[in-house]
């Protein structure tokens, strides 16, 4: 049912090309106005039900304190290195100067005022963190309003004030705080600029013809376009994050033209057998756009899995990224075939670059027109050549390579999930330098400061008990005064550790407060107390999403399981497939460990220093990565499942299935490696980890699992790589994935009840 409702998609689209464009064009034209219109920006809001620090976030709602709002920091240190703040009268009323230029600035609720605590006393300033010990560094804390109230101009506001005020005064002047996080222009565009480019290369060298390498990308860009669009219509109604639209170019980008790849393939094959174009691209809908749906349907059933979590912010960005992908399948199934109609034969031939460059060769005989996009007798060849010796030694290639990931995947052991802060971006960032000045006048501990929310329950002595406290644990440098809102009697503090924001010891500190420091203080009466801040709250997400994880494995491997038992109607195969792809993930981690938290060939992507692995990042990246390796193991085993029916020899089946598709998953694989790889090179460490990780999983998938593991394991296995139990195999539709042989019709969509014996002279590779 689903190959002929597919070969009638692909084959109206084929015929009518100009309505299906013209419709695409539309959509894209809208959902591009509708973002203008009704769109909101991304926001981070790293609170879940249930945690600590999500009560003390409440607490400090009802006291209307202004610290749930958006926040930034100015600091600033003369420009003569001898001078301080203390005894240089100039460098003090410039430090007064930039306080009130702040305050003026739109938005801005308040500031600190070290200027004013300088002209008190000296000590005052430094009591209360606005001026360093030696009087080198002060700190402007700058307090705004609620996100929702702010934009992206208020940003630029700060920024530009802070370019005038170099060029005037004597002070150097870096800026920080989370403002810059909330609306910084999120990396991106010149990554998927690379990544757009690479593919195109690849795809060029892949076909040979511009033209078929520029039809993938036309549909990615067209179907990333209105997936984007509707991110932003979406961040109009609810918190996306700001890590969203990154991630959903980057999947989006990989995934469609990956699958562009897979239906141009196809097409240029039925072409080379002498189908009109119209035929060839609705029959590449029918045969290829099968697995297309059903990988695409994995990958978002996968990342839909990331609820589990119960963290909104991850089941949001997991939605949004699910919409692109969901987009990118639509796009393949429609806007492709009618862009393969609108081709006409030319795919069918190889472009007059390739000619040239082919005909170039000394030596070269005449050519030969080239109508098929099959690989040629000697890369077909090699690949054949390269299965058949694999299955003829399997076990040694078995153990070598299951040895080499796990090997990859020790470091895994290691894993240290946290907060990289801006002590990890460049140096060439403003944030930065504000961050390395603090940390040096201050301590690394006030760049990440902790908020305790109290309610007394008229307890008048708790806020003082709680002060005097929290300042005597060994983790804490100090504490600023109580403030106490007169109306709710809610009270709060700032406190500050005497560690980074991303070490370890700082997430100790929160446990130690939250298990004996705040119960002590409070004692038996009705109060209550709470760590919140940013920190906390990304330590309390960080330690939620650990503990749920084992859930989403085991729901995304069931499903999985289940899913290509269906589809494959076998039990071994399923269960090998669902664990090679768990090896594959599990090396990517290991090398993101290594890379991250160790600092191996850390500088080749920019990383200045280590960092813990962002808190949320495994899981998403488990979500999407067992996803997209499913697409690699569809293609695949499909092309096995269908020689194994054509001939009933297990080893037949796996040379020519293996070596039938290396071609086309080893350019899909390049594709998305380079795809990946070119946001691994952004400033924002979670960018990378998430760019990195995905380009590893997807390389090692395509290579060692695919190439070596998945034919030495089927060899091992033998004829049981398919064997179903019988009660199992009457309860299965009589349904495999469209056959990958253009010479099928489409009409070839059910297999034998039972698989053909196998002929004499099999293939010496079977067991």
């Amino acid at each position: 049912m689903l190959s002929k409702a597919l070969l009638r998609l692909g084959t109206g689209a084929a015929r009518h090309p100009r309505r299906v464009i013209a419709t695409w064009l539309l959509a894209a034209v809208l959902a591009v106005l509708a973002a203008v219109a009704f769109g909101g920006r991304t926001a981070d809001s790293m609170t879940a039900p249930g945690l600590d620090s999500q009560r003390a976030a409440e607490l400090i709602a009802r006291a209307g304190t202004g610290q749930e709002g958006m926040t930034a920091q100015v600091v600033v240190t003369p420009l003569d290195g001898g001078a301080t703040f203390f005894d240089d009268s100039g460098a003090r009323t410039a430090l007064a100067r930039v306080q009130t230029e702040v305050r003026r600035l739109p938005h801005v609720l308040g500031t600190t005022d070290p200027a004013g605590a300088l002209d008190a006393r000296a000590d005052t300033a430094v009591r209360g963190g606005l001026v360093s010990a030696d009087g080198r560094i002060a700190v402007v804390r700058v307090q705004y309003p609620d996100q929702s109230r702010l934009s992206a101009a208020d940003l630029d506001a700060l920024v530009g004030l802070g370019d005038r005020l170099r060029a005037e005064l004597p002070l150097r002047v870096e800026m920080g705080g989370n403002l810059f996080y909330a609306f910084s222009d999120a990396d991106g565009g010149t990554s998927e600029l690379i990544g757009i480019l690479a593919a195109a290369a690849i795809l060029f060298l892949a076909f040979g013809s511009l033209v078929a390498a520029a039809l993938p990308i036309g549909m990615a860009v067209f179907g990333l376009t209105i997936g984007v669009a509707t991110m932003t219509v979406l961040a109009g109604t609810t918190d996306v994050p700001t890590f969203a639209p990154v991630l959903g170019s980057m999947v989006g980008l990989g995934v469609g033209i990956d699958y562009a790849l897979f239906v141009l393939a196809r097409h240029r094959e039925y072409l080379a057998h002498g189908l009109d174009p119209h035929g060839a691209a609705g029959r590449a809908v029918a045969t290829a756009g099968r697995p297309v749906v059903f990988a695409g349907g994995v990958v978002v059933v996968s990342i839909l899995g990331l609820a589990v979590a119960n963290v909104p912010f991850m089941t949001v960005g997991g939605l949004a990224v699910s919409l692109v992908v969901l987009i990118m399948v639509g796009a393949s199934v429609t806007l492709l075939p009618a862009f393969l109609g609108a081709a006409g034969p030319r795919l069918g031939r190889p472009g007059r670059i390739a000619r040239m460059l082919r005909d170039a060769r000394p030596g070269r005989p005449a050519p030969r027109r080239d109508t098929t996009a099959t690989p040629t007798p000697a890369s077909a060849t090699g690949w054949r050549r390269w299965i058949g010796h694999v299955c003829l030694h399997p076990v040694p290639y078995a153990i070598g390579a299951a040895g080499l990931l796990l090997t990859a995947a020790l470091p895994v052991l290691g894993l240290r999930v946290g907060l990289p802060d801006d002590g990890s971006l460049p140096h060439s960032r403003t944030e930065r330098r504000a961050y390395d000045l603090v940390a040096e006048g201050f301590g690394p501990g006030t760049n990440g400061p902790l908020v305790i929310a109290a309610d007394p329950a008229g307890d008048r002595g708790l806020p003082d008990r709680l002060a005097s406290t929290v300042r005597a644990d060994p983790g804490i440098a100090s504490v600023a005064p109580p403030h106490i809102d007169p109306t709710t009697g809610i009270a709060t503090l700032v406190v500050f550790p005497t560690t980074s924001p991303q070490d370890e010891a700082t997430t100790d500190t929160i446990t130690r407060l939250r298990t004996e420091v705040l119960p002590a203080a409070v004692g038996p009466g009705p109060g209550e107390a709470h760590v919140g801040g940013a920190t906390a709250s990304l330590s309390d997400v960080g330690h939620r999403t650990s503990e749920r994880l084992p859930m989403l494995v085991a729901a995304v491997l069931a499903m999985s399981f289940l899913l290509l038992v269906l589809v494959f109607r076998s039990v071994l195969v399923p269960l090998k497939a669902v664990l090679l792809n768990l090896l594959s993930i599990g090396a990517a981690y290991g090398i993101m460990v290594a890379v991250f938290q160790w600092g191996w060939g850390g500088a080749l992507i920019g990383l200045e220093t280590t960092v813990p692995i962002v808190s949320f990042i495994p899981m998403f990246l488990f979500a999407i990565l067992f996803g997209l390796s499913m697409d690699y193991e569809v293609f695949l085993l499909a092309r096995v499942r269908e020689e194994y029916l054509r001939t009933g020899d297990n080893g037949t089946a796996i040379v020519e299935g293996v070596s039938g598709t290396a071609r086309i998953i080893t350019s899909a694989a390049l594709i998305m490696v380079a795809v990946f790889l070119s946001f691994a090179i952004a400033d924002d460490p979670s960018t990378k980890m998430f760019g990195l990780g995905l380009a590893t999983a997807v390389f090692i998938d395509a290579t060692v699992v695919r190439m070596v593991l998945v034919p030495a394991t089927m060899t091992l296995l033998g004829r049981t790589n398919w064997w179903l139990p019988r009660r199992l195999h009457r309860l299965l539709p009589p349904t495999v994935p469209a056959t990958n042989t253009p010479s099928d019709t489409e009409a070839q969509a059910t297999e034998p009840t039972e698989p053909p014996r196998p002929r004499t002279g099999a293939h010496p590779s079977s067991p």
